[in-house]
């Protein structure tokens, strides 16, 4: 599988953070044969044009980085945009490329398709087994049925297509806004608007999953779930690594539908944000709001076939959020990446 960087790839997401993430790592790694589209030049929702896409552009390998995405608040808040958007992004991609006999297709699910109560850690085997986290089911329910394209594709007419679910993401270019971030990144901005405001002693800011009132910080929940942290350039490191080393039927053959990819390591949210809070340099207090949901009470992957395969993350978690809050710093204020001061 060395020729693969003869190949022409098509990143469908390449703007967002994973998608832009594997972008970068296809281009460092000498991958010239790259195709992209912008929401703008194609709409993944929409089936015509992604099936003209294919048949003009006729890409060998796909990568689905592209879903519609956000924190706690935003799935449950835009349940079903959620479901849709989604099940017609992995839909229109998979078919059209078994139409057009694309050679590898690699989905990008999410850790969220486990059951709430899953054993910890998650293996592979424990998917359906259980209910899943009422707050994001419907974005669940999307990213197993892409699973289940891929799986069925591959079953019922060999389509070399299968799918990786990452742990919890973060870093450069992601989602920064108050109502719609991830835990990680909401806590990013807004101990960083706390110690602005501390310095300027200036009037509070409300917005999101958290709010800010001079010198403290209120964190919804208890505090005590623990989740898992992957550094987004280590996600796509691994994502190539495992374009080159599998293939489809390496996992089907073994019962598999997808391989898991995190780091193997969790903390929790109260540790999250203490460290956050320490790498910003904020001096306030963290509060936390028990009357509002914790989400699922851990989801840490377990990673061992991964690990089996070679492929291990090189980033901490404190070096991580280090590179992601000097990252915020220099693109704070820039409204195109969605983290405008509001």
């Amino acid at each position: 599988m060395n020729d693969l960087k003869n190949k022409k790839i098509y990143i469908a997401g390449h703007k967002g953070m994973v998608g832009s993430a594997i972008t970068r790592k296809l281009q460092s790694g000498g991958y010239e044969n790259l195709v992209t589209r912008s929401l703008e030049e194609l709409d993944l929702t929409r089936q015509e044009q992604v099936e003209k896409f294919f048949e003009e552009e006729k890409p060998q390998v796909v990568i689905i980085a592209a879903a519609k995405v956000g924190g706690i608040l935003a799935n449950n808040t835009y349940r079903a945009e959620f479901i849709y958007d989604n099940l017609m992004i992995e839909s229109n991609i998979i078919h059209a490329a078994y139409k057009n006999k694309v050679e590898k297709l690699i989905f990008l699910g999410s850790s969220c398709i486990y059951p709430k109560f899953a054993p910890q850690p998650m293996k592979e085997e424990h998917l359906l087994t259980g209910e899943l986290e009422q707050t994001n089911e419907p974005y669940a329910i999307a990213k197993i049925a892409g699973i289940k394209l891929c799986e069925n594709y591959y079953k019922q007419y060999g389509s070399n297509f299968y799918s990786v679910m990452p742990t919890n993401l973060y870093g450069p270019n992601d989602n920064f806004d108050l109502e719609t971030s991830h835990v990680l990144p909401a806590l990013i901005r807004k101990f960083h608007e706390s110690k602005v405001s501390l310095l300027n002693k200036g009037g509070d800011l409300e917005g999101g999953n958290n709010s800010i009132t001079n010198n403290s910080v209120t964190i919804w929940g208890t505090g005590t779930p623990k989740r898992e942290f992957l550094y987004v350039e280590d996600l796509a490191d691994a994502i190539v690594y495992l374009m080159n080393k599998i293939n489809a039927k390496d996992l089907y053959e073994q019962g598999l539908t997808h391989i898991n990819i995190g780091t193997g390591e969790d903390l929790s949210i109260a540790e999250l944000a203490d460290t956050i809070k320490n790498v910003v340099g904020l001096e306030g207090e963290i509060k936390y709001d028990s009357s509002k949901p914790d989400g699922t009470p851990r989801k840490l992957m377990d990673v061992s076939r991964l690990h089996d395969l070679g492929w291990k993350h090189k980033t901490s978690l404190e070096e991580g959020i280090k590179k992601t809050y000097n990252w915020f710093l220099e693109n704070y204020n820039n409204k195109s990446k969605g983290i405008e001061h509001r």
